[in-house]
This record gives structure tokens, C-alpha cells and sequence, in this order.
């Protein structure tokens, strides 16, 4: 029986085989938005702490007083 997953992008569903392609996506378009989505930081990855950053123009940190 072959694997059956919802594209990310679009939902459609892809069989999850070596032909498939663009797995997990259905298409190189689906591929291809997703791919702009983290170029344009609309997709971020918590750090460690579980705190994300509000924004791409966050102002960086200041170094402790001694």
C-alpha cells in the first residue's frame, strides 16, 4: 500500500514514493511557495527557549553591563 501525504502548500494529497518527484509537495509550484514563504521569513523556527522573533527587523541585543 503506498503513503498517501497532504502537500504543505496546497493539501493535495501525494503518494510518498521515489517518483514522486517534489515530495512532500505535489508540484515544483507548491515547492516553489513554500520556498518563498521562508525566503520572505513568513516561516520561523522557534528557538530553544520556545520564544520566535516578532519580526525580521528585531533590534539586536545588548551586551550585559559589567
Amino acid at each position: 500500500m503506498t503513503t498517501r501525504v497532504p502537500c504543505p502548500t496546497c493539501r493535495r494529497p501525494v503518494e510518498w514514493t521515489p517518483a514522486s518527484a517534489h515530495r512532500p509537495f505535489c508540484s515544483e509550484r507548491c515547492r516553489l511557495v513554500d520556498l518563498g514563504g521562508w525566503l520572505a521569513e513568513r516561516h520561523r523556527i522557534p528557538d530553544a527557549s520556545g520564544d520566535a522573533l516578532e519580526g525580521p527587523h528585531e533590534p539586536p541585543l545588548e551586551p550585559p553591563e559589567a
